[in-house]
């Protein structure tokens, strides 16, 4: 089964790749974490339908950071949308969580951030 993209967001942080991906691949793995370093992919497989995936790339400003969420659900995968209340408020608990992140990262670097 295809994943479905549920969301996305992006933002700049204004320190090289290398140096956020220091930050962000530094920081503790959780059960289900895929480092990627040569992608500077980040993935976070969690429970039966979530996949999670943080990419960095260059920006004239420094780095983009892109966050996206994806429905993996392989079965019952009509179950995904009432089991999240057809992700009301997702998409804005998604960006405020991803701008906090990419602030723990700036301020890390002592430099700054914006969600795009």
């Amino acid at each position: 089964m295809k994943a479905r993209l549920v969301t996305e967001v992006a933002g700049i942080v204004e320190a090289s790749v290398e140096q956020v991906w220091q930050v962000l691949a530094g920081a503790p793995a959780e059960q289900g974490t895929t480092v990627e370093p040569d992608r500077h992919t980040i993935t976070h497989q969690g429970g039966w339908w979530y996949r999670g995936e943080w990419t960095l790339s260059p920006h004239p400003d420094g780095t983009r950071v892109v966050h996206r969420v994806y429905d993996v659900a392989e079965s019952m995968r009509w179950c995904v949308r009432p089991a999240n209340r057809f992700f009301i408020g997702f998409r804005e608990r998604t960006r405020e969580g991803f701008a906090a992140r990419l602030g723990v990262i700036a301020r890390r670097l002592g430099c700054a951030c914006r969600v795009t």
